[in-house]
């Protein structure tokens, strides 16, 4: 009985390794199959993530227009009563100078002399001489 075991044991490993070398191909393409599948699956999801993405860039940027566009009107609309206020544009542009004037004391202010040509800051800096002993 033992020649027998030992038969069947035999006869079974050959069975069982028959049987691993024609699974083991089918699992395989199996399981590529599926990474396959699964790789397609998170293709499609990176790519409707990607232009949901670019529509809401593009609905911000038109709405971000369209409040630049208000607020463009806004500042037209109120640009043309102060300058109507002030006897028009001239005017308007002068209380503008005139305001920027104001808001900084250490401007300079170029004063066309002779031949059209500014002093340009000749003296800026300058101290008076002192006397010397």
């Amino acid at each position: 009985m033992r020649a027998g075991g030992v038969i069947v044991l035999v006869i079974s490993s050959v069975i069982l390794v028959a049987l691993a070398m024609w699974i083991v191909p089918i699992y395989s393409v199996w399981q590529q199959e599926q990474a396959g599948r699964a790789e397609l699956v998170r293709a499609e999801q990176n790519r409707r993530i990607a232009v949901l993405e670019a529509e809401a860039r593009l609905e911000s940027e038109r709405l971000n227009a369209q409040a630049e566009v208000e607020r463009a009107r806004g500042v037209a609309e109120a640009n043309a009563i102060i300058a109507d206020g002030l006897g028009g544009p001239e005017g308007y542009l002068r209380y503008l100078w005139i305001l920027a004037l104001s808001e900084n004391q250490q401007d300079v202010i170029y004063v066309p002399t002779e031949a059209g040509l500014p002093i340009l800051e000749a003296t800026r800096g300058l101290q008076a001489p002192r006397p010397q002993n």
